[in-house]
């Protein structure tokens, strides 16, 4: 047989938040009933997901989590960022719902994906297709790229933003003459999205206005770009 389709059924705490935040993302509401027991229904282009509500649900306490293979992260990162930016004003980085950035996984052979942490704490885990990926890039060798990777599958895989930022804060307490300027700034960076995560803007605030001091040549600056967008975004999610 072929051409089997598999849709994921994740619980939630409300069918009315799950359709609303999945309408924001671009998706359609496919199917919705109230009894005999309420669920709902979405897709967005061979995207789809269904949601069931379980009265007093508690999303922090989920396990829901499912699998998404794409050739294309980058531009389904950007479409949802967009939705994001015109129904919240910024790009959700802390709280439920909210969605991590795309980023190579250790603990997925360098593989990129993101997270999206839906209304019901649902997991939608967002990877590249391996097929279609490049090849992944060497293993880390600086210090602070070790622990900006150790850190990423803690945060971003493991759900286990404490242990990240324990991981990036022993990093970041040292100082090496030979430490790459492009990854501290990649640290530091990090280390301010998990600081907006766990809802503390200051140590956000402190880490970005710390990445602004930190000397780079013409060439670490191009190398650093896209870092530095993301700490723009991150900026404007304080203010």
């Amino acid at each position: 047989m072929t051409n089997e389709v598999t849709v994921p059924l994740l619980p939630c705490a409300s069918i009315d938040d799950i359709e609303t935040f999945y309408g924001v993302l671009g998706f359609r509401t496919t199917y919705k009933q109230r009894k005999p027991n309420a669920c709902v229904g979405v897709q967005r282009e061979d995207l789809n997901l269904q949601f069931f509500e379980i009265p007093g649900f508690d999303p922090e306490q989920s396990y829901g989590s499912c699998l998404v293979i794409t050739a294309d992260i980058e531009g389904l990162h950007r479409a949802f960022a967009a939705g994001m930016r015109a129904a919240y004003g910024k790009v959700l980085v802390s709280g439920t719902p909210r969605m991590t950035r795309p980023r190579a996984r250790k603990n997925a052979d360098g593989v990129g994906g993101f997270s999206i942490i839906d209304p019901g704490g649902n997991w939608i885990r967002v990877f590249r297709d391996a097929a279609t990926a490049p090849m992944p890039a060497a293993t880390p060798a600086g210090r602070l790229a070790k622990a900006l990777a150790n850190a990423v599958v803690q945060a971003d895989s493991r759900g286990s933003v404490g242990q990240a930022v324990r991981i990036l804060d022993s990093a970041l307490a040292q100082s090496r003459a030979d430490d790459d300027p492009v990854e501290q700034v990649e640290v530091l960076v990090y280390r301010a999205e998990l600081a907006m995560v766990l809802h503390d803007p200051k140590t956000a605030t402190e880490m970005l206005a710390r990445v602004q001091s930190v000397a780079l040549t013409k060439d670490e600056a191009e190398r650093a770009a896209a870092a530095f967008d993301n700490a723009a975004e991150l900026a404007a999610g304080l203010r």
